[in-house]
């Protein structure tokens, strides 16, 4: 056999045998809770969705309680995942499917792909898994699979070696099992070929492997041409009457979208607009944060005000140290409050 007529066969057998079977998702055809941990998982360890995921569900059991839950609500429980916009998408996914199919996933890949929030690789991966639809898949773990495999050079992100990959995931499908199959490639790419330490003694592509055999598999896939990490600083004021801290509701659009933070801004003009009585201002120890494009330091002022009046705008509020600590806050804001 050619090594893409082998492919499909050795990874089935691998899967059966040292595939997981038992994550938390993999036992449902539940198309709801297959979406969420798709969407969880997504730049995301397996270690910390679990926690997450269970909690998600213990909150929202299903497609309905989500759409009628608040924002809020879903963004305090998404808080510390990270990657804000999946949480707002998950959500408005969640609407779009009670308002147009009935509370419900449509079964074709295509058609879910059009939902909020959801890609042509998600969307095979939850027909798959929730219908035994035939698609393919190509997240991270996949492309990296298949670079190795079968030699494919150049960054996976170019549209042109995407393209490449997209063709040859779809050609090595197998005629049944998709969903072992689906399961193993994902598997296959997270726990033996890694990006570091590459497990190749036990691969089940040893001698079929490119990048193996040419002792390759620290070139590819190919990584991201070079460029310099933009820095970025940003001030914030923590407003605190003593027993209460004043957030602000941020917009929709921009990091930490949506999310409830510390007002952004110089102290004296913030509490000027607000009608704020600043008593006393200490400068906190700044914070770095690294987003996946670009890293922040968070500078910020702690603000002593003489109480905590009713705010003339409504995006902002005040609320106790304890309920602010548990909030949808960013995960650096809470660690300045911890």
């Amino acid at each position: 056999m050619t090594p893409d007529q082998e492919f499909a066969p050795r990874l089935l057998d691998w899967h059966r045998q040292h595939g997981r079977h038992d994550l938390p998702w993999q036992q449902t055809r539940d198309a709801y809770r297959i979406w969420l941990s798709e969407i969880m998982l997504q730049q995301t360890q397996v270690a910390t969705v679990i926690p997450y995921y269970q909690r998600f569900l213990a909150r929202f059991p299903d497609i309905p309680a989500l759409a009628a839950a608040a924002q809020d609500e879903v963004m305090a429980l998404w808080s510390g995942l990270g990657y804000y916009a999946r949480a707002r998408n998950l959500h408005r996914c969640a609407q779009v499917l009670v308002a147009q199919h009935g509370g419900r996933f449509p079964e074709d890949a295509a058609i879910i792909a059009e939902l909020p929030g959801i890609g042509r690789s998600t969307a095979a991966a939850i027909a798959a898994f929730a219908f035994g639809r035939h698609g393919a898949i190509l997240d991270g773990n996949v492309k990296r699979v298949l670079t190795r495999v079968f030699g494919i050079e150049g960054f996976p992100g170019k549209p042109a070696v995407e393209r490449e990959l997209w063709a040859l995931a779809e050609s090595l499908l197998p005629p049944r099992d998709i969903e072992a199959y689906t399961q193993g490639i994902m598997d296959l790419g997270a726990t033996l070929c890694t990006r570091a330490r590459p497990d190749c003694v036990t691969c089940p592509m040893r001698g079929l492997c490119v990048a193996e055999r040419d002792g390759r598999q620290a070139a590819l896939p190919t990584a991201r041409p070079a460029k310099v990490v933009p820095h970025r600083e940003a001030h914030y004021c923590l407003f605190c009457d003593g027993e209460h801290i004043l957030l602000e509701r941020r917009s929709p659009q921009g990091i930490w979208g949506g999310l409830l933070a510390l007002p952004e801004g110089e102290p004296k003009a913030l509490a000027a607009r607000l009608g704020l009585d600043l008593l006393r201002q200490e400068a906190m120890p700044p914070l770095q944060h690294a987003f996946t494009h670009f890293r922040l330091t968070l500078r910020t002022i702690r603000c002593s005000v003489a109480s905590s009046p009713a705010c003339a705008e409504g995006n902002f509020v005040w609320l106790p140290l304890h309920e602010a600590i548990h909030a949808g806050l960013p995960a650096p804001m809470k660690k300045l409050l911890t």
